[in-house]
């Protein structure tokens, strides 16, 4: 990954967090490594524990962004879930998974989709 693409998902997650904390959200984790992997955001929305990947995409040539998160990408955020909640030692919890949408925008805030559930 370029440093370009590093400084537009960075800014996506800063734009992800902003956007979850004035739904109401509390933040419990960013950027979280488990065994395979990152969990971008980790989130309270009331009684949900909110597991959340943030996709930023400057065009959609390559798709929207929220068409990144493919059944593989899905597998591995549930695993990575799983670790998270073991590791602290979480039982049946209700647990979300989302996808937050980022699209900066030539002027103007940045265009954000928040898919609550999608996997």
């Amino acid at each position: 990954m370029t440093r370009a693409n590093d400084a537009v998902g960075a800014y996506g997650e800063r734009v992800a967090v902003r956007h979850l904390l004035n739904q109401g959200m509390e933040l419990l984790e960013r950027n979280w490594r488990g065994t395979i992997g990152e969990i971008d955001i980790i989130a309270q929305d009331g009684d949900a524990l909110v597991f959340c990947e943030v996709k930023t995409r400057r065009s959609e040539r390559f798709g929207q962004p929220v068409e990144a998160v493919r059944p593989a990408k899905a597998r591995r955020i549930r695993h990575l879930a799983a670790q998270w909640l073991a590791g602290r030692g979480v039982g049946r919890s209700q647990v979300r998974f989302d996808v937050v949408s980022v699209r900066p925008q030539p002027s103007g805030p940045a265009r954000v989709e928040h898919l609550r559930g999608a996997f």
